[in-house]
């Protein structure tokens, strides 16, 4: 796959949903820890649908064809049907089921060759997949030093193959939105080469991957002592990660309190480390946010993102106020209006082409 034409986690959406809507298969490649699971689970919570999570690299082909026993009704021997398999009952309470083949060509050859007919006729034996079922597949590439099957040409045949690659504006949107530590979005923001360091030929055990940053936004806990968790990061990411990172986060608890600011009590910033101030716009893009869930009344919320604005135009570089607008804008979409904003026409005026841009 080392020469295919590879899609970025948002085009590889686009391409799940148009196969979706046709009931093609879909095979996602990719390096370990990119978040193939986590997209095809993200389109699934968004469509409202159930998932059903197969991993075929741990199953038996009987899990797939079923087991056959002896029909004394019929006097014939007959299938028992796997339990896994949606039933026309289940796949009824949702508009979609996507049935998630993961670990494919980790499936043993014998367990791909169950598979056949499931994907590409939708039946085997007597069951068939209720009609709101799609199926997508996922799996590692033979060079990522996973343990991998040659995937036999006939079962290729059935799917639409696309191979995803590591993305930091597509990992980025998907980071706000679902709440990543702020200083892993504001380090990786800063540092965008460290979201993914994975060499197949590396003997080492811990890198960095999108998946095992996310571990590192699970870690973090301000009451824990630093060595505890450099440790803990550093098991995870690897230790010169873990180091830069932790230097990072020691600068980024100088930077004033996003409610300070947000609020109008801080208007000014010493700190002018540059991670340091990219947690800063996350933390005020998570407030900004959380008052809206929080549905703080609207004259509130109007003053805080005055003081955002203002602040940001005050204290940082194009290229942050830029990114702090974008994700209140285009990510959030939060319900600013601009006649509301004293701010708004300087901002506007200043950085309105850079935002058209960073949204095209």
């Amino acid at each position: 796959m080392s020469d295919s034409r590879t899609v970025t986690a948002v085009q590889a959406r686009k391409s799940l949903l148009r196969a979706f809507k046709v009931q093609r298969p879909l095979f996602l490649w990719g390096p370990p820890g990119i978040g193939k699971s986590e997209l095809v689970e993200g389109i699934t919570r968004e469509l409202g649908g159930l998932m059903i999570d197969l991993r075929l690299g741990q199953m038996e082909p009987t899990d797939i064809r079923g087991i056959p026993f002896y029909n004394k009704d019929i006097g014939k021997m007959d299938w028992a049907e796997p339990v896994e398999l949606p039933d026309e009952t289940t796949a009824s309470q949702y508009p979609v089921v996507v049935l998630f083949l993961d670990e494919l060509n980790s499936a043993a050859p014998s367990v791909q060759s169950a598979a056949y007919q499931l994907i590409l006729n939708r039946r085997i034996g007597k069951y068939r997949l209720p009609d709101n079922v799609v199926m997508v597949a996922a799996g590692n590439r033979e060079s990522d030093k996973g343990v991998t099957y040659r995937m036999p040409t006939p079962l290729a045949n059935r799917f639409i193959h696309q191979e995803m690659k590591v993305d930091f504006p597509s990992w980025q949107e998907w980071a706000v939105n679902n709440n990543i530590h702020k200083d892993v979005v504001g380090y990786l923001s800063f540092a965008k080469q460290d979201l993914y360091d994975f060499d197949a030929k590396s003997a080492s055990r811990a890198f960095a991957t999108p998946r095992s940053w996310t571990f590192v936004s699970q870690l973090l806990d301000e009451e824990e002592d630093n060595d505890t968790v450099t440790n803990l990061i550093a098991g995870t990411v690897g230790e010169g990660l873990a180091v830069k990172f932790m230097a990072h986060r020691k600068v980024a608890s100088k930077m004033p309190n996003p409610t300070d600011i947000l609020s109008g009590k801080v208007k000014d910033l010493n700190v002018k480390e540059v991670s340091a101030m990219y947690s800063l716009v996350i933390s005020m893009c998570y407030e900004l946010k959380g008052a809206v869930e929080t549905k703080v009344e609207d004259k509130k919320f109007h003053e805080m993102s005055d003081n955002f604005f203002g602040y940001m135009m005050k204290n940082f570089e194009t290229e942050l106020v830029v990114m702090g607008a974008r994700i209140a804008l285009t990510t959030y979409n939060l319900p600013f209006q601009p006649s509301k904003l004293k701010n708004f026409d300087e901002f506007h005026q200043r950085y309105g082409k850079y935002i058209l841009q960073a949204s095209a």
